[in-house]
């Protein structure tokens, strides 16, 4: 009977650990397929810097309030935007403007559900931030001021400054990820980021022969001005073109129109961190904080690169 006992004592205790094994390999599998490798958490947390940008400004142009009221616990605490405001959209443009706010809420939960992040910088999205951008592209100070809120157009050239520089930060980052799980999530960024740009782009080409304003500068004029300060920022060759181009820089040589820009084969520009915070602090200069950062980007890369000024 004793060692019958033992018997059953040992197929119990067998059986436990079986029960349990698959649980706890399974859990296993989970860490390893959810682990990044830290270089390339620095790639996806620097993301955040321009996420953040991008949530503020769509969900004030078009609720007139963002993440303190919308989704707080996605700001850990950091300071709320400077001069950020509801634009006086059209139904349209708010709804679309709308759906982009909503979506880079998602964009930073996705981000922050894989890597630690950081709380919401410092962001200008002020008037005068955006008058300071313009004027630098045109080499003059435009008058009166440009002002992002006033009306649909001028929101829309607005935010023709903003997803693009994103897209071509997370092309640039592909192909320096190591891991599947960074990957997949840059690559599902890209493909809604690219989305709004190609939005932003078609609106703005829709209108390319309108003249903007007071300015008497049409809407492709005034994109391709924002394109070429970009580049002169970046500080890296062609990687920015606006709506309508000479036939030659277009699609196979044969269009002007620019809906999507892309180098000779029609691919996206890649941009390396550096070359985006020289373009967002607005002096080309990825040491020196200013444009949209007044105190800098945050995250592993922004900070490196402040402290190496």
């Amino acid at each position: 009977m004793g060692e019958y006992g033992m018997s059953i004592t040992a197929v119990v205790v067998s059986f436990l650990i079986i029960l349990h094994l698959p649980t706890h390999c399974n859990a296993i599998v989970s860490r390893t397929n959810n682990s990044i490798p830290q270089t390339d958490v620095d790639l996806v947390e620097f993301a955040l810097n321009l996420e953040y940008l991008e949530a503020e400004f769509f969900l004030y142009g078009s609720l007139g309030y963002g993440l303190d009221k919308v989704a707080p616990n996605l700001t850990r605490g950091g300071p709320p935007p400077i001069g950020a405001k509801m634009a006086k959209l059209g139904p349209f443009i708010k709804d679309i403007i709308l759906q982009f706010g909503y979506q880079e809420v998602g964009h930073l939960r996705a981000i922050k559900d894989r890597v630690k992040g950081f709380p919401r910088p410092l962001l200008d999205l002020s008037s005068a931030s955006f008058a300071k951008v313009m004027d630098k592209a045109f080499g003059h100070q435009l008058k009166p001021p440009f002002d992002p809120y006033a009306n649909g157009l001028n929101f829309l050239l607005a935010s023709y400054l903003i997803p693009y520089v994103g897209l071509t930060g997370y092309v640039g980052a592909n192909p320096r990820l190591e891991s599947a799980v960074a990957k997949k999530l840059v690559a599902g960024l890209l493909g809604v980021e690219s989305g709004q740009d190609a939005v932003i782009r078609t609106l703005l080409y829709q209108r390319a022969a309108e003249k903007v304003g007071p300015y008497r500068v049409t809407v492709a004029q005034f994109t391709q001005r924002i394109s070429n300060l970009r580049n002169k920022l970046g500080r890296a060759g062609i990687k920015d073109e606006g709506i309508v181009v000479p036939r030659n820089e277009g699609a196979e040589g044969k269009t002007t129109g620019n809906v999507l820009a892309g180098d000779q084969n029609s691919l996206s520009y890649p941009r390396t961190p550096e070359e985006i915070l020289r373009i967002v602090y607005g002096a080309g200069n990825e040491h020196v904080p200013g444009g949209f950062y007044p105190n800098g980007a945050d995250g592993h890369i922004a900070k490196s690169l402040a402290r190496g000024k």
